[in-house]
């Protein structure tokens, strides 16, 4: 094997251990409410939203760094190569890497906080990160009792959309907790799809995921159902008047969603070919956030 070809590799695995495309669910909950808080009330503070789309970052990056870390003490991660504690084989400097990430998003909450003189945002976001320890995190390890999806549905979803608006607004809006649990719940797929490839080793580390549990037919026959109930509550939203006419762009988001399901119930049962389901799950999750902001961009807009 050539230099160049080993660098590639290289390369390869640092890309799947940052995982680029998973910050998609930090920074759709922030497009997506603001988008909500300027139609709804004519309110958006361009500094407040860029601070808190860092922030948010940051805070992922550090729930990222740290479950690695976590995961490597309980050996679920011994064969995936792409695990950041495995390439650095420094677990002391990944996790102080991770709590620095966190210092520094929380930093910029506070300063949200003290420049709206409002702790609301802060106490939201201090939620969360707890949510987001009690997933791995020792002694909960929520996680690994098949908990993780519903940490994830509330902290990605309600929460992070409450916060989000509020930061722009310091209120509260139905339209906006609709539209955060939508987020809420395919966010909540990219996770439970992250399941199907690595049953085996989860059970050898004794996580009993949804995916453990249901058996990989079964996880897949939800998948579905779940992107119904995405499009099922946003044609509530605009029965109910709660989303404006323009938000009907997110049913453009169909064929991810079809793609995702298709995928994910071709290949359940085959980790070589499901392994990146999580991928067409962040498709989804993406696609259906930019075009339900969109639509609400538009509404304020052209009326």
């Amino acid at each position: 094997m050539t230099t160049q070809s080993v660098n590639q590799a290289d390369r390869k695995l640092w890309l799947a251990a940052i995982k680029p495309p998973m910050y998609s669910v930090a920074i759709m909950p922030m497009v997506v409410g603001s988008a909500i808080a300027y139609a709804e009330t004519g309110q958006f503070d361009s500094g407040i939203f860029a601070l808190f789309l860092l922030a948010a970052v940051l805070i992922l990056a550090w729930e990222n760094l740290s479950n690695d870390v976590f995961d490597s003490e309980t050996g679920i991660d011994v064969n995936k190569a792409h695990s950041v504690v495995n390439l650095t084989r420094n677990r002391r400097l990944v996790f102080a890497l991770a709590n620095l990430c966190l210092g520094l998003g929380i930093a910029g909450i506070v300063a949200i906080a003290l420049a709206q003189q409002d702790p609301t945002v802060l106490a939201i976001v201090l939620l969360c990160c707890g949510l987001g320890y009690m997933y791995q995190g020792p002694p909960f390890r929520l996680g690994y009792q098949g908990l993780g999806e519903v940490l994830c549905f509330f902290s990605f979803g309600p929460l992070a959309m409450g916060a989000a608006y509020y930061s722009q607004t310091q209120s509260w809006s139905w339209g906006s907790q609709m539209a955060g649990v939508m987020v809420g719940l395919t966010t909540t797929l990219v996770l439970f799809c992250s399941h199907f490839h690595q049953v085996d080793d989860d059970i050898a580390a004794g996580k009993r995921s949804p995916i453990v549990r249901l058996g990989t037919k079964r996880g897949a026959a939800l998948i579905p159902w779940t992107c119904g109930l995405v499009f099922a509550i946003a044609a509530l939203g605009l029965l109910l008047g709660l989303f404006p006419i323009w938000t009907a762009l997110v049913f453009g988001s169909l064929l991810s969603a079809w793609r995702l399901s298709r995928h994910v119930t071709r290949y359940h049962d085959q980790p070589q070919r499901v392994f990146n389901a999580k991928f067409f799950a962040i498709g989804f999750h993406s696609w259906s956030g930019v075009l339900l902001s969109l639509g609400f961009w538009l509404s304020a807009y052209g009326g």
